[in-house]
């Protein structure tokens, strides 16, 4: 397994669970300097930086990338794939097919989190879970072309209400049958939604692709309440070689929360 650290140029999401908010390159060179392997990328869209930049960023600090997120669709630009507005949705699936080939050519995965959106209103759950499997589908495919999976992420209760657990993220790719699409097992979200993390990972299993390694209360792991070792085993027994990337608040400040975070992966590996 590998360490990440998520770097954040997102100003809308300032308030976020991200540990470093610097520019880039003082982002990059604080992930060396506190000892991750790669980063985690936070961009505001597919143009706010060039993927030349970002690789010689990468090579200057011996960093690799570990996935893009596309948040910045939904806190930015107010997108999701389950908007009752069509041309919202064209426009959310465009969107994250732009940070699926951004992070291609850097040999990163790209992450849907916050951009699946809510079912509510004139959208009933069987609609919008219909939306959300026709988008992940396409996903997969353009992903495909790049070699990377796509990665789904289910979000606790407060943050939607079409896919909550790990498990349910599972059945929804076999059920589906789509292809190229892995889950990303979020312990803070999973804190609130599952009984048994580490059993949780267990029956996911295959499709368990990518980890943001955050405790109960998404400071970093060990700062509050999770016992992270029965969940790295499960990893291993699952034979998860993907990344423990730290989404976190940077509290007590930034450095703090990434050394923790190091510390607690170091003490379990």
């Amino acid at each position: 397994m590998r360490t990440a650290v998520t770097l954040s140029q997102v100003p809308e999401a300032a308030a976020g669970p991200f540990v470093f908010h610097e520019p880039l390159a003082q982002g990059f060179a604080l992930a060396r300097e506190t000892g991750f392997d790669d980063v985690e990328l936070f961009l505001p869209g597919p143009n706010h930086v060039s993927v030349d930049e970002i690789k010689a960023l990468a090579d200057k600090h011996g960093l690799g990338i570990a996935a893009v997120g596309t948040g910045a669709g939904m806190v930015k630009h107010g997108l999701s794939l389950t908007d009752p507005s069509l041309d919202k949705r064209v426009a959310a699936l465009d969107f994250i097919e732009q940070m699926i080939a951004f992070g291609g050519q850097l040999g990163a995965p790209a992450i849907l989190g916050s951009m699946q959106g809510k079912h509510g209103g004139e959208v009933s759950k069987d609609q919008a879970l219909e939306w959300l499997a026709d988008a992940l589908r396409i996903a997969g495919k353009t992903a495909a072309k790049y070699n990377v999976p796509f990665i789904y992420e289910p979000l606790n209760r407060y943050e939607t209400n079409l896919i909550n657990r790990l498990t349910d993220g599972a059945e929804f790719i076999e059920a589906h049958s789509l292809e190229n699409i892995v889950l990303l097992a979020d312990l803070f979200h999973m804190n609130i939604e599952e009984t048994d993390l580490a059993a949780s990972i267990r029956t996911a299993g295959k499709h368990v692709g990518h980890v943001h390694y955050a405790d109960s209360n998404r400071r970093a792991m060990g700062f509050g309440h999770t016992n992270p070792a029965p969940i790295v085993a499960a990893l291993k027994e699952i034979g998860y070689t993907g990344h423990l990337s730290a989404e976190i608040f940077p509290l007590p400040d930034p450095k703090t929360a990434a050394q923790q975070t190091i510390k607690s992966i170091r003490s379990l590996l």
